[in-house]
């Protein structure tokens, strides 16, 4: 089963390698989505250790993960999972252009110039049913 979460990176810890053949490394997400932000800690492992190289604190990211639990001498553990790691673009509000009216001028046109005026015979009915 597969997740995803954005938030803003706190900590991006070392890779430790934990036997000859497996090393880890962690790295800690503020969730900026929650009414009450949340500090989630991840893992990564073997190869994909070096996904957060080029990322830094204070980087918003989009986490994918899988949750994995195990047990180990009568204790459970949980871990997420990151697989795939993703930038956030902050700056979208730039691409929209701005309307005049959000700049705070109003346009020069006459937005009335082409409505016709009525003619002398508006006393008259017409056979429009509206």
């Amino acid at each position: 089963m597969s997740f995803e979460i954005a938030g803003k990176v706190v900590k991006i810890f070392d890779v430790e390698s934990k036997t000859e053949s497996f090393q880890a490394r962690d790295f800690v997400i503020e969730s900026v989505n929650d009414r009450y932000p949340q500090m989630i800690k991840f893992q990564l492992t073997q190869d994909r250790c070096s996904i957060v190289d080029q990322y830094k604190e204070g980087d918003e990211l989009k986490v994918y993960f899988d949750l994995r639990g195990r047990e180990w001498n009568g204790k459970y553990f949980t871990n997420l999972n990151a697989w795939k790691v993703e930038s956030i673009q902050t700056n979208q509000a730039a691409s929209i252009p701005d309307s005049p009216v959000s700049q705070g001028e109003f346009p020069t046109e006459d937005p009335f110039e082409n409505v016709s005026q009525p003619d002398s015979n508006a006393g008259q009915l017409d056979d429009l049913p509206f």
